[in-house]
This record gives structure tokens, C-alpha cells and sequence, in this order.
């Protein structure tokens, strides 16, 4: 039977676990707010750190750093979800759009106080994240709840103790569709010995062309691009 608003009796609350610098997770949490939104569910947006799941030996941790992609963007987070959820909701999907639409770059001071405005919060919070110290246990902690759950990316969900990884979307599913694809995911629910389903091959060049204001507007290089970095934007995080 085909979930509608009006039969739903699934999971009523999800944890979503992101990283605003990836593209991937970007792209799920446009269907995940679809999917919020006609099932009245309740997401509470958490952190995860692809600079530091990559972290090359030598390289210092991004809170050992003054400034740090996205470790810093998630900081700012830290500090609106304290006032409200729903603050760091459209903080994630602000910065996200600026990176991953716009091709624009939020992982900069100047453009992330330019966003928090956009919001209609305070632009001063980019400092106040920065010399608040607490911010970088948040996100430490939400980090290594994903890898203490066998996690390595993002997206990654958690229904409860269950955690999910995915799903990777290229397209997120809008409408009836994307009610489609949670009913698809909740029945991963079902079998927790069933680890991977994947497409073969990969439609490169769509995924290249998705991803191309994100690829011109990252300061870093990529895995991707086969040279020494100490973030790599790995795909599927």
C-alpha cells in the first residue's frame, strides 16, 4: 500500500546526520523535508564531519583549526539549534543552496554572516561560534555517533537506536514519489541484515553535472582529483 498523509503510521521522528559540505546529503535533505512536511514528521538535524572521517595522518583536526569548512558552518549551527531546530533547519538549507545551487561559498566568514542575515539571524553568531569552545563537543559527539555505529558518511539516519546509510539521491523525489522512497526506506527497517543495494554503473556525467556549482565554488581539493588534501569531499561523503 502506497503511504498517503492520511494512513501513515510509520516512525513519527528521524535524526538526520549531515555535513554541509557534502553534496550528497544535501540532495537527501531536500526529500527529507518533503517527506517531513506531508507527514508532519519531526527531523532533528545532527552533525557529522567528512574533514575529519578523511583526516590524512599529520594533518591537524578541524577544531584545531581557526577556521575550518565545515566543521566551522556546523559551530554556527550549533549555536542556532540551541535557540531552535527549526533555526538550524534553515541554516543547513541556506548554506547548502549558496554551495551546492548557487555555487556560491558559504564556508567563508563574510558569506556565512551574508546567510545567517538571509535567515533572519544575527550576523555576529559566525564569532560567537567560533570562540564558543562547547560547539566543538556537539559536534564531536554527533560525529562519533555515527562512527561508533559502524557509520563512515553522510547521509546517515537513525530511527531510534537503527542506523541507515543513505539514501544517495541525485534526484530527490518530490510528492507521492518521495512518500514512495521513505516506504522503501522504512523497509530497510524490516531486514537489518540487509546491507547494500546499489545501481550499476553510475551515470558519471549526470552526477558531474549536479554537482558542478559545488565543484567550482569548494576551496579544496578532492580525492576526486587523485592529490594529497586534508579534506576530501568524497562522493557519497
Amino acid at each position: 500500500m502506497t503511504i498517503t498523509p492520511d494512513t501513515y503510521d510509520g516512525p513519527t521522528e528521524v535524526d538526520f546526520h549531515f555535513d554541509v559540505m557534502c553534496p550528497w546529503a544535501y540532495q537527501t535533505s531536500i526529500w527529507m523535508r518533503d517527506v517531513r512536511d506531508q507527514l508532519g514528521l519531526t527531523v532533528n538535524w545532527k552533525f557529522f564531519s567528512l574533514e575529519e572521517v578523511n583526516l590524512r595522518e599529520g594533518r591537524k583536526h578541524p577544531w584545531e583549526r581557526d577556521w575550518s569548512y565545515g566543521w566551522s558552518m556546523m559551530r554556527i549551527g550549533a549555536v542556532l539549534r540551541r535557540e531552535s531546530m527549526d533555526l538550524l533547519d534553515q541554516w543547513y538549507a541556506a548554506s547548502g543552496k549558496a554551495l551546492h545551487v548557487d555555487g556560491n561559498r558559504p564556508h567563508t566568514p563574510d558569506v556565512a554572516r551574508h546567510l545567517l542575515e538571509e535567515i533572519g539571524a544575527d550576523p555576529a553568531i559566525v564569532d560567537l561560534s567560533i570562540e564558543d569552545q562547547s560547539t566543538h563537543d556537539e559536534i564531536k559527539a554527533e560525529h562519533q555517533r555515527v562512527i561508533d555505529s559502524g557509520g563512515f558518511g553522510v547521509p546517515t539516519l537513525y530511527f531510534g537506536d537503527t542506523a541507515i546509510f543513505g539514501p544517495v539521491l541525485l534526484d530527490p523525489p518530490a510528492g507521492d514519489a518521495a512518500l514512495r522512497m521513505w516506504d522503501l526506506v522504512l523497509g530497510w527497517l524490516e531486514f537489518p541484515h540487509l546491507y547494500e543495494i546499489q545501481h550499476m554503473p553510475r551515470d558519471e556525467k549526470k552526477i558531474f553535472e549536479t554537482f558542478r556549482p559545488y565543484l567550482e565554488a569548494r576551496d579544496w581539493v578532492s580525492i576526486n582529483r587523485g592529490k594529497e588534501v586534508g579534506f576530501e569531499a568524497q562522493a557519497a561523503g
